[in-house]
């Protein structure tokens, strides 16, 4: 049985330092009134100009982010690949709003992609469709609302990205992650996504849709697309998560008096999302799959039936993935076991990237279980250490 609190494997990568800078950075983070005041202040300093990379960029930054930019990400992408373990170059600048950002995230991604085409220790290629499109614009699509002439030329500048992008890694045989975002803009990403699995998918995965299995729609749409997958003779790309906009979806709901799109509760969530795994490994011969998963329940399930199955464990249609700074214990010991990982690695100006970092502190403190866990497993590690040296 897989097992995943070696913690000697688990922070192999860190040093002593690096492992109590972990240690108190998760410590201040466990609570929620100091991450939210925290935040507050963050953004405040930012909107007023006040210098803040300081203290943010050998902190919580270097913990969660790769660097400044893709060559200053170059010793995280080394260091991961020390332990067999792949990154995820994720351009983690938000807010932009016009033609000439999206432009600059189209040609970031390209450059990722040209990095790739020289480090192999880069696997995939990820993006959100609202890095280089408008939210409006994606939200009026969502909803079958007719385009004026100049949105429709903006849309079609939307697709020519997409598919610069698309095209570029299908050119390296390198798979490509379009990120799922917000129901009421989601079904207007879906389409893009399928049209370029459509057109990049004929002999195997190059373009993967997300899916956020804490929908209680999306297993039946993976059921859907894996029949018209079989039907029309393409490959399938699937990366599996559970959600990161869970709250805004209820608050939403609610407020607009539809019904809530959000599983009832964590029970069916996680059904869905193990049930998903399995019916894409029983469908490995058109779907390629990623799960991009903390939970180390699913990803047990996952390994064990890429075992059960009798496909290699480093058959490239299945990879797992986390976050960087997060879930080490799981990455580290799958990766030493021979399966197939990679850590999404974000980088991107210190003040352009606060918007993330934010997300993941509250991330922490709103999983159960999230930042104890991480505690207590560098605290096990030092524990360890200081047992060595005796």
């Amino acid at each position: 049985m897989l097992i995943f609190n070696n913690t000697e494997i688990a922070f192999s990568n860190k040093t002593d330092y690096e492992l109590r800078k972990a240690y108190w950075l998760f410590k201040t983070i466990e609570k929620p009134i100091i991450v939210n005041i925290g935040s507050k202040l963050l953004n405040l300093a930012i909107f007023l100009g006040f210098p803040i990379k300081w203290i943010i960029k050998p902190t919580v930054f270097q913990h969660f982010c790769g660097g400044e930019t893709i060559n200053e990400s170059d010793n995280t992408i080394e260091n991961l690949a020390k332990s067999k373990i792949g990154t995820i170059l994720d351009y983690s600048v938000e807010g932009n709003h016009n033609e000439i950002d999206y432009d600059k995230a189209t040609n970031e991604l390209l450059s990722v992609i040209k990095k790739s085409s020289v480090n192999k220790n880069i696997p995939f290629v990820v993006f959100k469709v609202t890095g280089i499109a408008r939210f409006s614009l994606l939200e009026k699509i969502n909803n079958n609302i007719q385009l004026t002439s100049e949105e429709i030329e903006e849309y079609n500048r939307v697709i020519i990205r997409v598919d610069r992008i698309c095209d570029a890694a299908f050119s390296i045989d390198l798979p490509v992650f379009i990120d799922a975002e917000e129901t009421w803009i989601q079904n207007a990403i879906d389409k893009i996504a399928m049209d370029m699995i459509r057109k990049y998918n004929s002999n195997k995965a190059i373009v993967y849709n997300t899916l956020q299995m804490y929908r209680h729609d999306r297993f039946s749409l993976l059921e859907e697309i894996i029949r018209e997958a079989n039907q029309n003779s393409y490959k399938i790309g699937v990366k599996l998560v559970r959600g990161a906009y869970m709250e805004k979806e209820r608050e939403r709901a609610l407020k607009n008096g539809y019904p809530s799109p959000i599983q009832i509760n964590k029970e069916a969530t996680d059904m869905d999302f193990d049930k998903a795994i399995t019916l894409c490994i029983n469908n490995a011969d058109i779907v390629s799959v990623c799960v991009g998963s903390h939970n180390e329940i699913s990803n047990t399930r996952f390994a064990e039936l890429i075992d059960k199955k009798g496909f290699l464990r480093d058959d490239k249609r299945f990879y797992f993935a986390q976050l960087l700074g997060m879930s080490d214990h799981i990455s580290y010991n799958l990766a030493h076991e021979g399966f197939n990982v990679a850590k999404y690695v974000p980088y991107g100006p210190v003040n352009a990237v606060m918007p993330y970092l934010m997300r993941r502190a509250l991330e922490n403190t709103s999983v159960a279980g999230q930042t104890g866990r991480e505690l207590s497993l560098i605290k096990a590690e030092l524990q360890r250490r200081e047992e060595v040296k005796i």
